[in-house]
């Protein structure tokens, strides 16, 4: 239903976590600035139930979902899809998502149930649309706020601005630089804790945040253990994160459940930012065909089958995958493990059927299913409302038109290494950085993680068919990173080739986007290091040389050696340009029209072979 739901904010600040004291500067203070007790302990969060549960065992409902992404309208494009798969075995695509949606949806799924928590598995916020992230992300909070979400744990995208300012989207505050956006009104934070168990300062060894919660409700308890993925400092900008470390996802569960079950609390859920890939797209898929958990791959696969049996389920994300899967814990009992795809797309509705008497869920009884957010439901007027009220601020500078496409460019939504988009990034960095002044780039190297979007033909607002909007621009890439150009060897370059299929990239392969002139071969039928074929790495059509230095253009923080790159940090000879979304926009402008506009490149730059 559409109706607003109850106003908590009498309560808020006695609800909220502090992670921080007002005026903070530095990482290192977050700990010191922690309420007593902080490091572990029973936060009551109220449930959202009706009545009382009857007899030994009573059915709680957890509603979660992940990686929302600061999406509060519709995702655009084929990453505003589901694929279903119908009982003819042909797949149907769904429009799906939208917070006006979501909410309806969780409203709905709420109906009828005594006992119900509802809680996220990370990155619901960073790498958002300009409608959250020109704000720093304060709309998508609010918004969470009036979701009514109990419980979130922490991803890596929480991190994009640092930790510091983390602390102010729990604790609330205008921004330090930016201040307040709506006269007479400050940002009054998160109803909802986050939680950090595996993130802590390296000076203490506390975590900066609280490491779990439990959610409480007539005689009912059930923790919360909330932790990003280990490697989060590798994916986010290193100066955000100095002073921080990031654990092992599954000692840190294990360490907090140990805690939990010795203050009586038996029955645990864990969020862990981490996920997998399941064998097909469709989020109805059943990924315990033929055996229990053998649909799904991954690090969470791995993950699962190591955390504690005192864990009852495990609510995941990262990967922006749909699954419903049981996967044997140390004891060999099946245990649920849930991702629910990405953007508000899906939430995931799982029945934990408690015992009273040993506290603990009853794991044979637990049930789930992931759902569809579909838009062809009543939309939530609050969340109307609250995105009319941040558009009417943002639309002076989204509507703004940057440049023209004759169709969709595919970036996010597309399936193949190669992306349509990806390469007119790369081409746009090329063209902005080759001039002499500019850096003298030879060729430029794009992370795909860092396209966060599609670029969509069919318009979004009024501002006609094929025009590039400034918002939406600045959907594909919205980090803002600087453009850097620098020295690298011939051989560091295939070595960065190299790095994208072994390492830490071995099992979920990061692909980097080319500019036009670069080749080479990607031979999937091969492992490791030897997926890239030396031989075929050319720039216009001349071998590259080991020894040759080559002037190449990537963002700051590819630079830095993000994504699993460690290579590119040994670069030499930098020179900082524009931000690459500056140099996206003025390629658009100066290379596209209404009579001449950009059609999708070819993807024809990275052969491979399969």
């Amino acid at each position: 239903m559409s109706a607003t739901p109850p106003n908590h904010r009498a309560s808020r600040r006695s609800r909220r976590l502090l992670a921080a004291a007002a005026g903070l500067a530095t990482v290192g203070a977050l700990v010191a600035a922690l309420p007593a007790g902080a490091a572990g302990g029973d936060r009551s969060v109220p449930g959202h139930g009706h009545g009382y549960g009857h007899g030994r065992t009573v059915d709680v409902q957890l509603l979660s979902f992940n990686d929302l992404h600061g999406n509060l309208e519709p995702p655009t494009g084929s990453a505003g899809h589901v694929s279903e798969l119908q009982h003819d075995g042909t797949v149907k695509s769904i429009p799906a998502g939208g917070v006006e949606y979501l909410a309806t949806s969780l409203r709905e799924a709420r109906k009828g149930s005594r006992y119900s928590v509802t809680a996220a598995a990370g990155d619901m916020v960073g790498a958002s649309p300009l409608l959250s992230g020109l704000f720093h992300d304060e709309p998508t909070i609010e918004a969470l706020n009036k979701l009514d979400l109990d419980v979130a744990g922490v991803g890596n995208h929480e991190f994009d601005e640092g930790a510091v300012e983390l602390a102010r989207l729990q604790n609330g505050g205008c921004h330090p630089v930016d201040g307040c956006y709506e006269e007479g009104k400050e940002f009054e934070g998160a109803d909802f804790p986050y939680l950090a168990a595996n993130v802590t300062k390296e000076s203490t060894g506390k975590p900066i945040l609280k490491p779990y919660t439990v959610w409480k409700k007539n005689g009912v308890r059930i923790g919360f253990i909330g932790v990003t993925l280990e490697g989060t400092a590798d994916i986010v900008s290193a100066n955000g994160i100095k002073g921080l470390k990031f654990h092992d996802e599954v000692e840190t569960i294990n360490k907090y459940a140990r805690e939990l079950d010795r203050k009586g609390v038996k029955s645990i859920v864990a969020l862990i930012h981490e996920g997998g890939s399941p064998a097909s797209t469709s989020y109805n898929y059943d990924c315990d065909s033929p055996g229990v958990g053998d649909g799904i791959s991954g690090p969470i696969a791995e993950i699962a089958k190591n955390i504690t049996p005192r864990v009852d389920a495990l609510v995941t994300g990262h990967t922006h995958q749909a699954y419903v899967c049981t996967i044997p814990d140390p004891s060999g009992k099946p245990r649920m493990v849930t991702s629910a795809s990405s953007y508000g797309k899906l939430y995931t509705d799982t029945t934990l059927t408690y015992d009273r008497r040993t506290k603990d869920i009853v794991r044979t009884s637990v049930k789930s299913a992931n759902h569809v957010v579909s838009r062809d439901q009543p939309k939530a007027q609050d969340m109307t409302d609250l995105i009319a009220r941040w558009k009417e601020l943002v639309e002076p500078i989204a509507n703004r038109p940057q440049g023209f496409i004759s169709a969709d460019i595919n970036g996010r939504g597309a399936t193949t290494p190669e992306k349509p988009l990806g390469n007119l990034i790369a081409d746009a960095q090329l063209a902005g950085l080759a001039p002499a002044d500019k850096g003298g780039a030879q060729l430029a190297l794009m992370n795909p993680g860092g396209i966060r979007s599609d670029l969509v033909y069919k318009a979004s607002g009024s501002e006609g068919d094929g025009v590039v909007t400034y918002g939406e621009a600045y959907t594909v890439q919205p980090f803002t990173n600087m453009m850097n150009v620098v020295d690298l060897t011939g051989a560091q370059l295939i070595t960065a080739l190299q790095q994208q299929v072994s390492g830490p990239n071995e099992a979920s392969p990061k692909i980097l986007q080319v500019s036009e002139g670069f080749t080479y071969t990607l031979d999937l039928t091969k492992t490791g290091a030897d997926r890239i074929v030396v031989d075929s790495v050319k720039l216009n059509g001349e071998a590259i040389d080991p020894s040759k230095s080559y002037r190449v253009a990537m963002n700051e923080f590819l630079a830095g050696g993000g994504d699993g790159f460690p290579v590119l940090k040994e670069h030499t000879n930098k020179l900082v340009g524009a931000s690459d979304l500056d140099v996206f926009n003025a390629y658009l402008a100066g290379n596209s029209s209404a009579e001449a506009p950009i059609a999708p490149p070819k993807a024809d730059r990275i052969t491979v072979v399969q």
